[in-house]
């Protein structure tokens, strides 16, 4: 586990779960909302695309509030009603 971003507004945490009884070997992020006191587990391919996206974002070097920004499009979805079909 290693904590990527922190600001006062978000955690960003990179998880890498080991393989594990024939499973294949896997990880992801947590991102932790502190105002909303919400979080969300992201892998596959929503992941890679967040670390896309973080990675063309500090290409730039903006400042916290476009990662704060970029990050909350992601926490947006652990806020999201559940509805059944």
């Amino acid at each position: 586990m290693q904590m990527l971003y922190q600001s006062d507004t978000f955690v960003v945490v990179q998880v890498e779960l080991p393989a594990e009884a024939g499973a294949p070997a896997r990880g992801g992020y947590e991102i932790v909302d502190k105002l909303a006191r919400t979080d969300i587990w992201i892998e596959g391919a929503v992941a890679e695309s967040f670390r896309r996206g973080v990675e063309a974002l500090a290409e730039r070097d903006p400042g916290p509030e476009a990662f704060d920004d970029f990050i909350a499009g992601y926490a947006r979805l652990a806020q999201q009603p559940l509805s059944l079909h």
